[in-house]
């Protein structure tokens, strides 16, 4: 789906909406207490998910010694995420009055969640595998893991205040940029290692590692999507 459409303009979403239920929504929401909770703990998950792709393209970019090293810390920062994650649940299980949807806050801490995991995965097969030779394009997309993860981070720092919502679309839109450039990378690397590899299991091997790192920008893009709910009804 083209970014523009995907990404429309709010404004026009509002129509969908009585003014009336608007007005009440926004008086509610305003009416809130400011959250202690929610946005601390979504903050350490972003940073938690930033340094871990971080750590994945520095990897990539290193010798097999410092290769080794760094998967044994992203192993260490996919277990902190958890740890995170369940805090979340905890709290929207616990709390009474949550800053939105409960459901939103369970989608979005899963899909956070989910980019780590991705990350590890693709970290741990790498290892597993004894993957030496890593071509530039598995570096574009640990760049480009690392790029969403940042622009996610940015949205959800700016979603807890409505005068940031045109902020936050345009690094939701970047998200949703940078996943069809991905896609269309491991489009062309599983198209061009059935022309030209042979060997069987080094095409089994290399393209679940591509897909693990498509995916980890395709759960950037689900947390995209949740975000851009979230704003909408309070839009």
């Amino acid at each position: 789906m083209a970014p523009e459409k995907k990404f429309e303009d709010l404004t026009s979403r509002k129509e969908e909406k009585p003014i009336m239920q608007r007005s009440l929504d926004l008086v509610f929401h305003a009416l809130l207490p400011k959250d202690k909770k929610f946005y601390p703990l979504f903050d350490q998950a972003c940073a938690n998910m930033v340094e871990t792709a971080q750590a994945l393209e520095n990897a990539l970019k290193s010798d097999s010694v410092t290769r080794l090293q760094s998967h044994e810390r992203i192993d260490l920062l996919e277990k902190q995420g958890d740890e995170i994650t369940h805090a979340i649940m905890q709290e929207a299980g616990s709390t009474f009055i949550v800053p939105f949807d409960r459901e939103d806050i369970h989608s979005l801490a899963m899909a956070i969640d989910d980019v780590v995991d991705y990350i590890y995965g693709t970290s741990k097969r790498i290892d597993l595998y004894k993957i030496h030779h890593i071509q530039p394009e598995i570096i574009r997309l640990a760049e480009i893991i690392t790029l969403s993860a940042i622009e996610l981070q940015h949205a959800v720092t700016n979603m807890r205040s409505l005068k940031n919502v045109n902020i936050v679309k345009r690094h939701l839109l970047n998200i949703n940029v940078y996943e069809n450039e991905a896609d269309n990378i491991m489009k062309a690397m599983v198209a061009e290692m059935f022309r030209s590899e042979k060997d069987a299991m080094t095409i089994l091997k290399m393209k679940e590692v591509i897909t693990f790192l498509e995916m980890a920008t395709d759960k950037c893009e689900d947390a995209a999507n949740v975000i851009e709910s979230v704003i909408i009804k309070f839009s």
